[in-house]
């Protein structure tokens, strides 16, 4: 039987979901952040959280990396429930604008972070050329620009052995020539096992790299699956509807 075909035979037994996050609420005073927020992410896939500034993209990655408490809710690991203790064997969280050990020497911080996580020099090397570091290893970190910033950043994602990566805005402070690589990379680690969530504003940038979506408007969820899905959810005439964008659709449905 094929994968297909097993997919769409209802008495074939399927695994749960990598993650399923099932009614998480935030609230801040009156404030809803997060409200009633449910998804599943699927092993191997790049999943996109979508929404502009505000939405609560960066809420939730910190509520599902456990760095934040939630007011209601339930992630489950593999079907069973999931503690914040517990979440971070399995998950990295990658936030955005972070320049940590910032006087330190880049190839000191790659060195440090492969020694922790057991990662062999031939892997810190490929790693290296993977995110096109070379040129700044003997700088300091608090002198790099952001996109090497983020190119460090991205590279320390990388050398973790977690299975499910989260990242908030990745392809912030790269070019057009630099976030088609970075996207390149990203569809690379997914193929080789990991999974990968990411917060993205930019439209046209989620469009390209992720393989399904959750849409985001004010801390809820407005729409879940892939573009063909999210198309067939909204009320665009049917002559557009093939066509449509992902911002075609974002924007149709909230």
């Amino acid at each position: 039987m094929t994968l297909a075909a097993a997919m769409a035979d209802p008495f074939v037994e399927r695994a749960p979901p990598l993650l399923r996050v099932a009614g998480l609420a935030k609230r801040y005073g009156e404030q809803h952040a997060l409200a009633g927020i449910s998804f599943d992410v699927h092993a191997g896939e790049v999943l996109g959280l979508i929404g502009p500034n505000g939405a609560g993209k960066t809420t939730l990655l910190e509520a599902l990396a456990g760095l934040i408490p939630v007011d209601a809710g339930e992630l489950m690991w593999r079907g069973a429930p999931s503690t914040s203790a517990e979440r971070r064997d399995v998950l990295f969280y990658l936030p955005d604008g972070l320049r940590p050990w910032d006087d330190e020497l880049v190839l000191r911080v790659l060195a440090f972070f492969a020694t922790v996580h057991g990662r062999t020099q031939h892997e810190v090397a490929e790693t290296i050329d993977s995110v096109g570091l070379a040129p700044v290893l003997r700088k300091r970190v608090h002198t790099l620009s952001k996109g090497f910033a983020r190119r460090l950043m991205l590279a320390l994602a990388l050398l973790t052995p977690q299975p499910l990566l989260l990242m908030d805005e990745p392809f912030d402070g790269f070019d057009l020539r630099q976030t088609r690589d970075v996207m390149a990379l990203i569809r690379r680690v997914a193929a080789s096992g990991r999974t990968l969530v990411l917060a993205i504003h930019q439209l046209g940038d989620a469009e390209r790299v992720c393989d399904r979506f959750v849409l985001l408007a004010d801390g809820a969820v407005r729409g879940t699956g892939t573009l063909d899905q999210l198309r067939a959810q909204t009320k665009l005439q049917s002559a557009s509807l093939e066509s449509a964008s992902l911002e075609d659709v974002f924007l149709a449905l909230t």
